[in-house]
This record gives structure tokens, sequence and C-alpha cells, in this order.
């Protein structure tokens, strides 16, 4: 199972909300490349990066903290919040970032989204970010009507690199993953469901695993000292 370590960019600086609400922030480092070369050293294959500037406003305001972020490692990065036109993808593959994380778009302008994923195979991630299992969008300040299971099976065919899966619940609390909405995911669809929020302890790891996910996405967790990303790495590595 491939482990995702998170780095949330507002303002600059690397922080963490709980349960998507920007008035609830903890800034955890000013300097976002110096966390992610000490992900890199404890063994991180893989970054997750959110504009959270971004995914609120529309429009991207951490490029240049990116772009450095880019220039210090080597490891795959993806990158997600305010991507919300070809000309912001073309961009950011060009740099250098691996996948980047769409959600509101694929929301609201489905076949801009369809497109997009045909003419950037593997390089695009279908982003669902849900509350009680309705789609979340622009941040999470907007809630949908539509279901994650809908949203995701529309999409099913498409050739996303993966499914980005959030219970916007579990964000940031660190009680555990929504093992049930998860294993509900990875059963609807044939793509690679990689789950984000809640993680708070080694067990949550090995308990996803069991779900069947390709991954996950932690960050409170690490930078609270609730678990290692060491050990975490380790013990997904060896889950069945």
């Amino acid at each position: 199972m491939e482990i995702w370590p998170a780095i949330d960019l507002l303002d600059g600086k690397c922080v963490r909300l709980t349960q998507g609400d920007y008035t609830q922030k903890a800034i955890y480092h000013d300097n976002p490349v110096e966390v992610v070369k000490q992900f890199v050293k404890e063994g991180a294959k893989a970054i997750h990066l959110v504009d959270l500037d971004g995914a609120r406003d529309g429009t991207l305001a951490n490029t240049e903290t990116i772009v450095q972020i880019l220039r210090t490692v080597s490891i795959p990065c993806e990158l997600g919040g305010g991507i919300r036109s070809e000309k912001t993808i073309q961009y950011f593959l060009n740099l250098g970032l691996e996948r980047l994380v769409l959600g509101t778009k694929a929301i609201k302008e489905p076949t801009w989204f369809s497109k997009m994923c045909q003419k950037y195979p593997g390089r695009l991630v279908l982003g669902i970010d849900a509350k009680e299992g309705l789609v979340a969008t622009d941040g999470w300040l907007e809630t949908s009507t539509t279901s994650a299971i809908t949203l995701a099976r529309g999409y099913a065919d498409l050739p996303l690199a993966s499914i980005v899966y959030t219970d916007i619940s579990r964000d940031g609390m660190l009680t555990g993953p929504n093992l049930k909405a998860m294993k509900k995911m990875v059963n609807a669809v044939d793509l690679p469901v990689i789950a984000s929020g809640g993680i708070g302890k080694l067990t949550d790891v090995t308990d996803l695993a069991e779900t069947g996910v390709a991954g996950c996405i932690l960050g409170k967790a690490i930078y609270e000292n609730r678990v290692r990303l060491e050990e975490v790495i380790k013990v997904a590595r060896e889950a069945p």
C-alpha cells in the first residue's frame, strides 16, 4: 500500500485544517521545503501537496513554494487545490508534477473533465471529498447533492491515475478512517483508491490495507507525533 505524506500549503506555510475548516488551522512549519526534505529522509516515496488557497479561491497562490519543492526532491509529487483550467494543468505537468488532483471541476464541468482525462492519461486524479457521502466542492465550502459513489462511477472508465477519497468528517480528527466508506468505494470502481482522513495510529494503516485501498494520505498524525513516517511506511509495506 502506498503512503503519501501530505503537505497542505496556506499562505506559503505548512498547515493542517480540522474538517476542512479554514478557521481551524494549525501551522506546523514556515518552510514546507524543509518538511519535504524530512519526509524524504524518513523514506517517503511520494508526496501529496495541497494548495489550500487555491482550493478555496480558485486561483493558485503557492506556486513559488511548489516550484521550490519540485527542485528539491526527485520523488513523485501530486498536487490538488485550485486546478481548474487546462492551462494550469499544462503548467504544473511541465514543472515536473507527476499527477494533479481535480475535484471541483470534475463535478461542475464533467464534459471538460472527461476531455482532460483523455488528453492527459494517467496524469489526473479524481479528488472526491465527501460529507456524509455527498461530494463537497470549492475547498470543502460547498456541499453538492451528488453522492461520492455516483461521481466515481461516472468517471470509472476514464484513464485516471487514481481516486483520492477524503471523508471530511474524519479529516484532522485522528479518530480513525471511515473504513466502511473506503471499502464501499473500492468495491464500486476498478480504479486505485487512495484513502484520506482520520489516520491517528499505526493500526489505522493496517485496517485501511484490509479494505483494499491502493494507498493512504496522512499528515496531522505525523506532525503531532502520533506516528512516525518510517513506521507507517514499514507497516504499509508488510500489509497483505
